[in-house]
């Protein structure tokens, strides 16, 4: 990775990213309507969705960390020292991470029948990442701190 430029580690950590957030959107929006129904039909065809979603995205949540430390790894220590916004947007991250694997654990809910949230919560979780995603971005971007 210490060969590759900087821009083009930029390049790949923002297209990973996007492509991760948009799985982070799309997946507990598939949880709001998977808890609005009572069809087997319609739970079974769920399951197969969120499960194919949350595997093709994991990857890129895996890719986005991998280009994120190759440009930690191409700026140094001392940059990252004294980088407070990137310190705070890494603290943020590890929530986004949690937050991911926290859908696989009720993606696996559902699979397995064991359901016990209602379609508004669903509706708030899908849109509790917002804030902590723009917050990301202006760390990254502007460097407020």
């Amino acid at each position: 990775l210490q060969l590759m430029s900087i821009v083009w580690l930029k390049a790949l950590h923002i297209f990973f990213m996007l492509a991760w957030m948009a799985g982070l959107f799309y997946l507990p929006r598939l949880f709001v309507y998977h808890a609005g129904t009572d069809d087997k039909n319609v739970h079974a065809q769920f399951c197969i969705m969120e499960r194919r979603l949350w595997w093709f995205v994991t990857p890129f949540a895996v890719l986005t960390a991998v280009f994120g430390f190759g440009l930690i790894m191409t700026y140094g220590y001392a940059w990252f020292a004294a980088s407070i916004w990137l310190h705070i947007k890494l603290t943020l991250l590890i929530g986004l991470y949690a937050y991911h694997f926290y859908l696989f654990k009720l993606l696996r809910d559902f699979a397995d029948n064991k359901n016990s949230h209602s379609t508004k919560f669903y509706r708030i979780l899908n849109e509790a990442p917002v804030l902590v995603i723009l917050t990301i971005v202006i760390l990254a971007v502007v460097k407020p701190i």
